[in-house]
């Protein structure tokens, strides 16, 4: 069994034992149990499914079905899953849920919305105290952070910039590192351990917001243009029957619901299919991760 798969059952037993008080005890064994996964979102998986239980709580209900919540903590094994029959549904990161289409054929059926908006930017985050006046061009050298290879804004779109617009190779530009978490990047930027890192701007404000992070621990060196958000997706031929419900199911959730299912910010879904995530597919394409189609 390889270590991908270890992690994500590895994770799906951690979490069969939050889930079970969870079921109806008299339709347990009428009731179908779906499966459910969600990335690695936040620093740790324990705080993923905490923050993401009651959405997908939600959707059980509305489905009349048993569920487990299963988190990975990176997002290859949640490629890895989809494609296995592990995951009936998963909340994928924009990056995470091209890299399973390439490879599964798994397809998205909604996007998240957060501020009503469907979209966010990469941003790439230094010390306070970092001299930069043009990036990247003045920080050659410095220590660079990338996030997990899954995440797009914390590893895809700074890669597809550095080949495309910047004209630079990260690893040798940079003292690079890659394979960290979001939270992880904040906190080793403001801890001084590295003096810069990659994340996205919804993370930021978010740690901001619970205290993990200062205002003042950091400083934004550079934004990207609007990225689609996370997409909920669903394996290789689902029958639309289920796709149509589930869509219905989370574009009819309110502001004012969201405030209840959703972190902090999240306000709802929109429905999109796969042509919403065609620029990261070809940002992946660009940098050489996943191949053209056809």
């Amino acid at each position: 069994m390889s270590s991908k798969r270890r992690t994500i059952l590895a994770a799906g037993i951690a979490a069969a034992g939050t889930l079970a008080l969870g079921a109806a005890p008299a339709l347990a064994q009428t009731k179908r149990k779906l499966r459910f996964g969600v990335g690695p979102l936040l620093p740790t998986a324990e705080d993923t499914k905490k923050a993401y239980l009651p959405l997908f709580a939600h959707l059980a209900k509305e489905l009349n079905a048993d569920f487990e919540l299963f988190a990975t903590t990176d997002w290859a094994g949640m490629a890895v899953a989809m494609g296995s029959g592990q995951l009936d549904l998963a909340w994928m990161g924009p990056w995470g849920y091209i890299v399973a289409n390439n490879s599964t054929g798994c397809t998205a059926l909604a996007t998240v919305k957060y501020d009503e908006k469907p979209t966010y930017q990469a941003i790439v985050i230094g010390k306070p105290d970092l001299k930069v006046t043009k990036f990247p061009d003045d920080t050659k050298g410095m220590s660079m952070s990338f996030a997990d290879v899954g995440s797009t804004s914390g590893w895809l779109i700074p890669t597809w910039y550095a080949k495309e617009v910047w004209k630079i190779e990260p690893k040798t530009f940079w003292k690079y590192t890659e394979g960290a978490t979001h939270g992880a990047n904040e906190m080793s930027v403001q801890a001084g351990q590295v003096d810069m890192a990659t994340d996205f701007d919804r993370n930021r404000n978010a740690m901001i917001e619970s205290g993990r992070v200062k205002a003042s621990g950091n400083k934004i060196l550079w934004t990207s243009a609007p990225l689609p958000n996370d997409a909920i997706a669903v394996p290789k031929n689902t029958p639309q029957p289920f796709i149509d419900q589930v869509q219905k199911i989370l574009t009819a959730i309110t502001v004012d619901q969201a405030k209840t299912l959703l972190p902090n910010h999240y306000t709802g879904f929109v429905k999109a299919d796969h042509s919403a995530y065609e620029s990261i597919e070809k940002a992946g394409i660009a940098v050489g991760k996943i191949k053209r189609k056809g």
